[in-house]
């Protein structure tokens, strides 16, 4: 017997429900995953856009950012993440979607948890301070060892690579623009969870609060949970916390945004939505 749940056969009486239930919450949580920054035009997957950032990339038969694990050598490497950390971190242009969000949730009581490391929520005028991002933060570097436990504004180390980078080839063409740790000299990393090596410590505190907030709601306070875009890479992070958060909390309402995996669990019953949609044809769905 299946323990999931399907959405319904039309969308429209999700967007209904969807207003209704802002309508009634007291506090908001929206927790997204990368499928909220692929809906804003952060695709990983985009082939034609990684052809257009990175050419020389894609004459060698690489075909979308997710390259943690390929056999570059180090200067073809930081090329990479120069450029696409560049381009997905520090645009400055801002962000429609994110910022439709913004507008959605208005004056509601909320909080921001995310796997996303690109912190297009703060750019967007989500409150720095309520948004947790438990995989890191592609605006800090580490120690690869790691030899401190203190993290580095990656700006300045991007600035270098880039500068020495040749975009036909790849390559960062001076070996000394390859970043290194300022303490022991050892290669350094975006400060991202790949591993045991994960310096986490400037994040912990914003998971902290995000707990007292949940904790502190009066009993008869409405939670909707918004999860966007959370699939199945790492269902520890967002969407198995989520489902337990609504099981656990009586006045809690799951709303699950994903045009691939919005499946809910059955044992939520009416406090949980299916909505297989991306977060742009939700939002189109909402706007008056």
């Amino acid at each position: 017997m299946s323990t999931m749940s399907n959405a319904p056969a039309s969308t429209a009486p999700a967007h209904d429900t969807v207003r209704a239930w802002l309508e009634e919450a007291d506090r908001v949580l929206i927790a997204a995953g990368a499928g909220l920054s692929a809906a804003a035009g952060y695709d990983y997957g985009d082939t034609e856009r990684f052809r257009e950032l990175l050419p020389a990339l894609y004459r060698l038969g690489l075909r979308s950012r997710y390259l943690l694990g390929a056999p570059l050598p180090k200067d073809m490497m930081w090329g990479y993440w120069a450029v696409h950390i560049d381009d997905i971190r520090f645009s400055p242009e801002p962000n429609p979607l994110y910022r439709r969000l913004r507008e959605l949730v208005g004056d509601r009581d909320h909080w921001v948890m995310t796997s996303n490391v690109d912190a297009l929520f703060s750019r967007n005028g989500f409150e720095a301070d309520r948004v947790h991002t438990p995989q890191g933060d592609y605006g800090r570097l580490q120690c690869t060892v790691p030899c401190t436990r203190d993290t580095w504004s990656s700006r300045p180390f991007l600035d270098t690579v880039l500068a020495a980078y040749d975009r036909d080839t790849g390559r960062v063409t001076d070996p000394r623009a390859l970043p290194r740790c300022p303490r022991c000299g050892a290669d350094v990393f975006p400060n991202v969870r790949v591993g045991p090596e994960f310096v986490d410590d400037s994040y912990l505190p914003a998971g902290r609060q995000l707990v007292r907030w949940l904790d502190a709601a009066p009993a008869d306070s409405a939670l909707l949970v918004l999860e966007i875009g959370a699939g199945f890479s790492t269902p520890g992070v967002i969407r198995r916390p989520m489902e337990n958060l609504v099981r656990q909390t009586p006045r809690a309402r799951l709303v699950r945004i994903n045009p691939a995996h919005s499946d809910v669990p059955a044992d939520l019953g009416t406090r949980a939505l299916s909505v297989p949609l991306g977060a742009d044809r939700l939002l189109d769905g909402l706007d008056p």
